[in-house]
């Protein structure tokens, strides 16, 4: 196992980004363990205030990612520098990320249905970071034959290509598919060659007069979302706590 951890992770210089995912995941869950529990009125965790102002834990997560990610910029992939600056980034990262829906809606909606939307981006960077970890490079480079990276007009084909199929599957309104076909191809060919979702621009720009292809899209959408939102909302309940009940009304926690 050392021998597997030295030849795979520390060698290749990806200690630092597992150092960083691994911060960003037990942040992130401790966070959300600390701010239920303030909510719940349990435990000796309270809001914290300053002045009379409600202080969000992204306050200290931009501070930390800030530092980190200048730290890390200005290190090396290997040395406890390194390791040091990217367990600061990944910590601050995920306090910024468990609180994505404030800063995206620039309102306090922690605890509410847009709050989800924090749950989901942590866990899709988690996956993203993983998969790089793993040995997957954005648009299919490590993909690319030793022959192929010789020959300078196939190479940048090959990345034009990808990031065309990323782009495509983007404004057919598929987002995910889209994040995920960055690193893995084959997801983003797959979002490509399937219909738009309604109401993305793909879906108004060329589905306009297909009345089939619109009909089928509605259809196919319909389908998807009703059996995967309900398993995803499950999923977002048991980590994010949004559903559990709590003694009254109080300021949202940080």
């Amino acid at each position: 196992m050392g021998h597997w951890f030295s030849r795979n992770i520390v060698e290749p210089g990806k200690l630092p980004m597992l150092l960083a995912l691994t911060s960003f995941v037990l942040t992130f869950l401790v966070t959300r363990t600390v701010t239920r529990l303030i909510r719940a009125g349990k435990g000796p965790f309270g809001n914290i205030s300053s002045g009379g102002v409600h202080i969000h834990h992204v306050v200290p997560g931009i501070v930390l990612t800030v530092l980190g990610g200048f730290g890390a910029v200005a290190s090396d992939r290997h040395g406890v520098a390194a390791a040091l600056f990217a367990v600061v980034f990944g910590t601050g990262a995920g306090l910024v990320l468990d609180e994505f829906a404030l800063i995206l809606h620039l309102d306090d909606v922690y605890w509410s249905d847009e709050g989800r939307k924090s749950v989901e981006v942590v866990v899709l960077t988690a996956a993203l970071a993983l998969l790089t970890l793993s040995g997957f490079s954005p648009l299919g480079v490590n993909d690319v034959t030793p022959q192929e990276r010789q020959d300078r007009s196939a190479f940048l084909l090959s990345i034009a290509l990808n990031f065309l199929l990323v782009l495509v599957t983007l404004v057919k309104g598929k987002t995910r598919m889209a994040l995920f076909g960055v690193l893995v191809p084959f997801v983003a060919i797959v979002g490509a060659v399937r219909l738009a979702r309604p109401g993305s621009w793909w879906s108004r720009r060329f589905y306009g007069r297909r009345h089939r292809a619109r009909a089928r899209a509605r259809i196919r959408a319909y389908r998807h979302d009703k059996r995967w939102t309900k398993v995803r909302r499950r999923f977002q309940d048991l980590i994010g706590g949004f559903q559990e009940r709590v003694p009254g009304r109080g300021s949202t926690p940080s």
